[in-house]
């Protein structure tokens, strides 16, 4: 296994976490629970391949999308009671998962030859678009449409990996620094209330 499918699988389980923890605050059934853990983990990739004329879409090519997504769903169940609050515990999860999408849609849309440009916004839909399906089936207001730097941050470690990727050679390197400079930044705002509003 190379380290974009790692990137792929891992974020796919965390935003598949995120996903259930979301619908179990909800109240939901194990079966809303899957299918809003699908939506919250294929829902980025899948509006990203369409965008890019990649079909059919990763996660009807490759079943273990599927079998991590349905493993989510238990997972989350059981160790619930070990997240002190459900919150809290899908904001971790949903923090560390727009970071390794970012890098995933990055590599994707670059592999399709597109250009870095498209490739940062692509990253950026990759990580975000999953959230909002998930919120807009919980009934929520979607973070990206709030106050909280979200997508930015996206937008952001995307510049810095393509940065990197030309000053460095090393790209398992790149990846992994963008990961975490995207999961800081995003942990960072949530805790000093960082913001992007007109006044």
């Amino acid at each position: 296994m190379n380290l974009i499918d790692f990137f792929s699988y891992a974020g796919t389980f965390l935003f598949a976490v995120s996903g259930a923890l979301a619908a179990m605050e909800k109240k939901l059934d194990v079966f809303g629970a899957f299918v809003i853990a699908l939506a919250t983990a294929v829902g980025g990739g899948t509006f990203r391949d369409l965008l890019i004329g990649k079909q059919p879409v990763v996660w009807l090519t490759d079943t273990w999308y599927l079998v991590l997504v349905a493993a989510a769903v238990p997972v989350s169940h059981i160790f619930k009671g070990s997240f002190q609050k459900l919150r809290k515990s899908m904001f971790l999860f949903d923090s560390m998962g727009i970071g390794l999408f970012t890098i995933l849609g990055m590599e994707r849309t670059l592999d399709a030859g597109l250009s870095p440009m498209a490739a940062v916004s692509m990253g950026a839909v990759s990580a975000v678009f999953g959230g909002v399906l998930r919120d807009i089936l919980c009934n929520e207001i979607p973070i990206i449409f709030r106050k909280e730097i979200y997508a930015t941050a996206c937008i952001a470690g995307g510049v810095l990996y393509l940065i990197l990727e030309s000053c460095l050679e090393q790209r398992s390197f790149n990846m992994v620094i963008t990961v975490c400079f995207i999961t800081v930044i995003r942990i960072l705002a949530v805790k000093r209330r960082w913001r992007l509003e007109f006044r």
